[in-house]
Protein backbone atom coordinates (compact mmCIF):
# COMPACT_ATOMS: atom_id res chain seq x y z
CA UNK A 1 0.00 0.00 0.00
CA UNK A 2 1.44 3.37 -1.00
CA UNK A 3 1.46 6.31 1.42
CA UNK A 4 -1.07 9.04 0.80
CA UNK A 5 0.28 11.97 -1.20
CA UNK A 6 1.21 15.10 0.73
CA UNK A 7 -1.83 17.28 1.38
CA UNK A 8 -2.17 20.13 -1.10
CA UNK A 9 -0.98 23.36 0.44
CA UNK A 10 1.05 21.71 3.16
CA UNK A 11 0.33 20.77 6.73
CA UNK A 12 0.04 24.31 8.08
CA UNK A 13 -2.57 25.31 5.53
CA UNK A 14 -4.50 22.05 5.88
CA UNK A 15 -4.55 22.42 9.67
CA UNK A 16 -5.78 26.01 9.38
CA UNK A 17 -8.53 24.95 6.98
CA UNK A 18 -9.63 22.13 9.29
CA UNK A 19 -9.68 24.48 12.28
CA UNK A 20 -11.81 26.99 10.36
CA UNK A 21 -14.29 24.22 9.52
CA UNK A 22 -14.36 23.11 13.16
CA UNK A 23 -14.98 26.68 14.31
CA UNK A 24 -17.84 26.83 11.79
CA UNK A 25 -19.25 23.58 13.27
CA UNK A 26 -18.78 21.79 9.95
CA UNK A 27 -17.66 18.71 11.84
CA UNK A 28 -17.69 16.06 9.11
CA UNK A 29 -15.62 18.20 6.75
CA UNK A 30 -13.21 19.20 9.51
CA UNK A 31 -12.79 15.59 10.58
CA UNK A 32 -11.98 14.59 7.01
CA UNK A 33 -9.22 17.21 6.76
CA UNK A 34 -7.79 16.29 10.17
CA UNK A 35 -7.79 12.63 9.15
CA UNK A 36 -5.92 13.47 5.92
CA UNK A 37 -3.33 15.40 7.87
CA UNK A 38 -2.98 12.59 10.42
CA UNK A 39 -2.68 9.94 7.70
CA UNK A 40 0.09 11.95 6.10
CA UNK A 41 1.89 12.32 9.42
CA UNK A 42 2.27 16.09 9.08
CA UNK A 43 5.86 15.80 7.80
CA UNK A 44 9.25 15.93 9.47
CA UNK A 45 9.52 18.19 12.49
CA UNK A 46 5.80 18.92 12.49
CA UNK A 47 4.84 17.06 15.66
CA UNK A 48 2.82 20.03 16.86
CA UNK A 49 0.68 19.99 13.70
CA UNK A 50 0.06 16.28 14.10
CA UNK A 51 -0.68 16.58 17.83
CA UNK A 52 -3.05 19.48 17.18
CA UNK A 53 -4.84 17.56 14.42
CA UNK A 54 -5.24 14.54 16.70
CA UNK A 55 -6.48 16.69 19.57
CA UNK A 56 -8.94 18.58 17.39
CA UNK A 57 -10.25 15.41 15.75
CA UNK A 58 -10.68 14.04 19.26
CA UNK A 59 -12.73 17.11 20.12
CA UNK A 60 -15.05 16.40 17.19
CA UNK A 61 -15.52 12.86 18.49
CA UNK A 62 -16.12 14.25 21.99
CA UNK A 63 -18.84 16.53 20.62
CA UNK A 64 -20.46 13.43 19.10
CA UNK A 65 -20.25 11.71 22.51
CA UNK A 66 -17.86 9.13 21.05
CA UNK A 67 -15.77 9.13 24.21
CA UNK A 68 -13.62 6.05 23.56
CA UNK A 69 -12.64 7.30 20.11
CA UNK A 70 -11.98 10.81 21.47
CA UNK A 71 -9.71 9.41 24.17
CA UNK A 72 -7.76 7.44 21.56
CA UNK A 73 -7.07 10.64 19.63
CA UNK A 74 -6.19 12.59 22.79
CA UNK A 75 -3.80 9.84 23.89
CA UNK A 76 -2.20 9.74 20.44
CA UNK A 77 -1.75 13.52 20.57
CA UNK A 78 -0.05 13.19 23.97
CA UNK A 79 2.25 10.47 22.63
CA UNK A 80 3.09 12.65 19.64
CA UNK A 81 3.86 15.73 21.74
CA UNK A 82 4.03 15.03 25.51
CA UNK A 83 4.53 18.72 26.34
CA UNK A 84 1.19 19.74 24.73
CA UNK A 85 -1.16 20.32 27.67
CA UNK A 86 -4.48 20.60 25.82
CA UNK A 87 -5.00 16.89 25.02
CA UNK A 88 -4.30 16.02 28.67
CA UNK A 89 -7.03 18.46 29.66
CA UNK A 90 -9.46 17.13 27.07
CA UNK A 91 -8.78 13.51 28.02
CA UNK A 92 -9.26 14.51 31.66
CA UNK A 93 -12.68 15.95 30.83
CA UNK A 94 -13.75 12.69 29.21
CA UNK A 95 -12.47 10.68 32.15
CA UNK A 96 -14.29 13.02 34.53
CA UNK A 97 -17.55 12.63 32.62
CA UNK A 98 -17.13 8.86 32.81
CA UNK A 99 -16.67 9.08 36.59
CA UNK A 100 -13.02 8.02 36.47
CA UNK A 101 -12.00 10.73 38.92
CA UNK A 102 -8.51 9.45 39.80
CA UNK A 103 -7.47 9.25 36.16
CA UNK A 104 -9.05 12.63 35.41
CA UNK A 105 -7.22 14.23 38.33
CA UNK A 106 -3.94 12.76 37.07
CA UNK A 107 -4.48 14.39 33.67
CA UNK A 108 -5.52 17.74 35.21
CA UNK A 109 -2.42 17.70 37.42
CA UNK A 110 -0.25 17.03 34.36
CA UNK A 111 -1.83 20.03 32.61
CA UNK A 112 -0.97 22.23 35.58
CA UNK A 113 2.56 20.85 35.68
CA UNK A 114 2.98 21.84 32.03
CA UNK A 115 1.06 25.12 32.31
CA UNK A 116 0.36 26.39 35.84
CA UNK A 117 -1.76 29.22 34.39
CA UNK A 118 -4.34 26.85 32.81
CA UNK A 119 -7.29 28.01 34.93
CA UNK A 120 -9.86 25.58 33.52
CA UNK A 121 -7.61 22.68 34.50
CA UNK A 122 -7.28 24.02 38.04
CA UNK A 123 -11.07 24.38 38.32
CA UNK A 124 -11.64 20.92 36.82
CA UNK A 125 -9.15 19.38 39.25
CA UNK A 126 -10.92 20.97 42.22
CA UNK A 127 -14.30 19.75 40.96
CA UNK A 128 -13.00 16.22 40.37
CA UNK A 129 -11.64 16.11 43.92
CA UNK A 130 -14.98 17.28 45.35
CA UNK A 131 -16.96 14.84 43.22
CA UNK A 132 -14.69 11.95 44.16
CA UNK A 133 -15.15 12.78 47.84
CA UNK A 134 -18.92 12.98 47.40
CA UNK A 135 -18.94 9.65 45.57
CA UNK A 136 -16.98 8.05 48.43
CA UNK A 137 -19.30 9.62 51.03
CA UNK A 138 -22.31 8.15 49.26
CA UNK A 139 -20.57 4.79 49.08
CA UNK A 140 -20.66 4.15 45.31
Amino acid sequence: MEPEPEPAGGATELLAAAQALLAGRRLAEAEELYSRLIAHGAGPGADHHLATALNDRGHIKYLRVEFAAAMEDYTAAIQCQPSFEVPYYNRGLVLYRLGCFDEAMKDFRKVLELNPQFEDAALSLKQAILDKEEKQTRGY
